[in-house]
This record gives structure tokens, C-alpha cells and sequence, in this order.
């Protein structure tokens, strides 16, 4: 795959480790499209490739590892996952579970589909500047990309449930101390610890790493988790419902204007 500096995500071979970068830092890195098939197809090579033993993802820049789906092109009518690419989900990486440990190094501030992001990965190193959460619920949405059934699997349910429902942030130290992710480390040494990380999963026996993940999440060789099934259909049938309301509307636009939202309940 050849990388071009203006290519939305950058692929890399750090060895037996492919580095997936998101590649808009103009727009926080925030997903549209063609980031969803850069990064979705290079999952789907690294899955298949037997030389690649993990998968590294983080953001160019400082400002943010990712700001979720790029709302602009949202606005503009455009779609961020591309038609037939819809169960891969956002990014091409939150619904499409490989066979490879992933890591999330996160190089800043991974709010909404940037936390979707951090909690389809398998292990995550934070820079000690990095922010986490989903504050979908302000804004009259739904974390649709995994967030909330993902969130309140990984942590004690009524920690999950305070930040899901009052979608207030958490700093990195606190996202440490309850154990949502595995190391914090400087802004500058982010990457580094994760590839060092990735290396040393990348030294043991491939066959039975790719084994033990499937086994510890439940994942089938074809890629499906069938205890998040439930979670998935719940999901697409409240965006149905949220995603086309009056409150939905109200709360970007209210973001945007910097005020107070008037909700409707409807």
C-alpha cells in the first residue's frame, strides 16, 4: 500500500506490527469515508497476513486521536462509512473484530467515536493528555459505534452507567485507575510504549495469541461475537429512533451556537 501525505489514514510495517495512522489532524481526525476504507481494508490484510502478529492505531498530531465521525461531511450529505462497508461500523474498525491484538495509542483527546475507537481495541496506551467519553446523551444521540454496551461491559456498572448517562469526560489518570485502559505514558512516548507493547505480543506464538483473543472475547475464527449481538441490534434500532428526532437536531446545533439546548423530548 502506498502512503501519500494527504492520504486521510497511513499504513505502516513496524516488523511483525502494522501502524495504522489517522491521518486528518486538520479535523481531529475526525472518519469520513475514505478513512473508513484505508483503515478498514488494512484490518482486513492484517487479519489475513500472516507476517502482521498486531495491529498498532493512533492519530497525527496532538490535538486529538480521533473526534469521531466528521460531522461536516455528515452535514454536507455525504456518508462516513461507505455503502457496503456498513457492518466494518465507524472507522472500519469498531464492528470488525481481526484475529490480531489491536492497541489504541492515544495521542490525545478521544471523546465520543474517539472512546468507540479506544473500546473496540484490545489494549490501550493513553498520553497523559488524553480525555475520554461519551457525551452523546448532551447533544441528543446515542453512542451508535459500540460505545454504550462496550462501556458498561469493561467497567463496574454503575461507574458506566454515571458516565454514560451525565456523558461527562474522564481524564486518562482516572480512566487508568479504572482500569479502562493499560498504561499512561507522555504525549511524546506514546506511540513508542505501544509498539513496544505490540512487539512483545508479536514475539509469542501467533497461532496461539490469535486463539487465546478469540477465546477471551468469545470471537469466532470468522470474526463474529455473538455476545455482543444483542448490544448491535439494540444499537441500530434506538438510531432509528434518536438519530431522526427533534433532539438530535437540537443538541449540534445548540454545540454549535454555544448555548443551552431547549429539549423536546421528541
Amino acid at each position: 500500500m502506498t502512503n501519500t501525505p494527504e492520504a486521510p489514514a497511513l499504513i505502516e510495517r513496524r516488523g511483525h506490527v502494522m501502524l495504522i495512522t489517522l491521518n486528518r489532524p486538520q479535523a481531529r481526525n475526525a472518519v469520513n469515508a475514505d478513512m473508513c476504507i484505508l483503515v478498514g481494508d488494512a484490518l482486513a490484510e492484517a487479519d489475513k497476513d500472516p507476517d502482521v502478529r498486531a495491529v498498532v492505531l493512533t492519530g497525527a498530531g496532538d490535538k486529538a486521536f480521533c473526534a469521531g465521525a466528521d460531522l461536516k461531511a455528515i452535514t454536507r450529505g455525504e456518508a462516513v462509512i461507505p455503502p457496503g462497508r456498513e457492518k466494518w461500523g465507524l472507522a472500519g474498525y469498531v464492528g470488525q473484530a481481526i484475529s490480531k491484538p489491536t492497541i489504541a495509542a492515544v495521542n490525545g483527546p478521544a471523546l465520543g467515536g474517539g472512546t468507540e475507537l479506544v473500546l473496540a481495541s484490545d489494549l490501550v496506551v493513553a498520553a497523559d493528555t488524553a480525555v475520554f467519553g461519551l457525551p452523546e446523551v448532551a447533544r441528543g444521540l446515542i453512542a451508535g459505534a459500540g460505545g454504550a454496551f462496550r462501556l458498561a461491559a469493561k467497567l463496574p456498572q454503575a461507574v458506566a452507567m454515571e458516565l454514560l448517562l451525565t456523558g461527562e469526560p474522564i481524564t486518562a489518570a482516572q480512566a487508568l485507575e479504572l482500569h479502562l485502559i493499560n498504561r499512561v505514558v507522555p504525549a511524546v512516548d506514546v506511540v513508542d510504549v505501544a509498539l513496544e507493547l505490540a512487539a512483545k505480543i508479536a514475539a509469542n506464538a501467533p497461532l496461539a495469541v490469535a486463539a487465546t483473543k478469540r477465546i477471551a472475547l468469545a470471537q469466532t475464527e470468522s470474526g463474529d461475537r455473538p455476545t455482543e449481538s444483542i448490544g448491535w441490534e439494540m444499537t441500530s434500532a434506538a438510531l432509528e429512533t434518536v438519530a431522526y428526532s427533534e433532539d438530535a437536531k437540537e443538541g449540534p446545533r445548540a454545540f454549535a451556537e454555544k448555548r443551552a439546548p431547549v429539549w423536546q423530548g421528541r
